[in-house]
């Protein structure tokens, strides 16, 4: 038997919770779905998993939902988007990675083919993190899932999506 999927929501894990899960994650061979969310985890343990995930070929859904993530933490596993090609899905709603945070996704994104589902509500993204997205999301072709909700986008961000949307195809 193997195991392949692990919710450990609100356990109060922490960043040294998420490390060490980081640690077993980057050694395993068949967890598929992890959640730590609502664990304080940090940008400290959003850097551990994202450094786990880079290296892991069989992660394809990771929850972080109101896990205390900042801009260092997004930028972390944005960065390692970049490099894995299993993830298809990731849910940061409820964090704070701000306009800093969206636009190391939206660098991501040009560079992913794998992820179909990308959670970013109640983000605080603003304007120019939407503004990114948008760019990104022109040259796309794998996301069909983008949840922007309560992230602060204004009208300049929802016109540059909605001019996004005219070239995109899965979305």
């Amino acid at each position: 038997t193997s195991l392949d999927v692990l919710s450990m929501r609100g356990n109060e894990i922490g960043a040294e919770g998420a490390t060490a899960l980081a640690e077993a994650l980057r050694h395993s061979t068949t967890l598929t779905h992890l959640s730590l969310a609502e664990n304080e985890s940090g940008d400290e343990g959003a850097k551990a998993l994202a450094e786990a995930f880079r290296h892991n070929n069989t992660l394809e859904w990771l929850v972080l939902e109101r896990s205390s993530i900042g801009g260092d933490g997004a930028k972390a596993l944005a960065e390692a988007l970049r490099h894995n090609a299993t993830l298809e899905g990731l849910a940061l709603d409820g964090n704070s990675i701000g306009g800093d945070g969206a636009k190391a996704f939206a660098e991501a994104l040009r560079h992913n083919s794998s992820l179909k589902m990308l959670f970013l509500k109640s983000n605080s993204i603003g304007e120019d993190g939407a503004k990114a997205l948008a760019e990104a999301l022109r040259h796309n072709t794998t996301l069909t899932e983008l949840d922007l909700g309560d992230s602060n986008i204004g009208v300049d961000g929802a016109k540059a999506l909605a001019e996004a949307l005219r070239h995109n195809t899965t979305l």
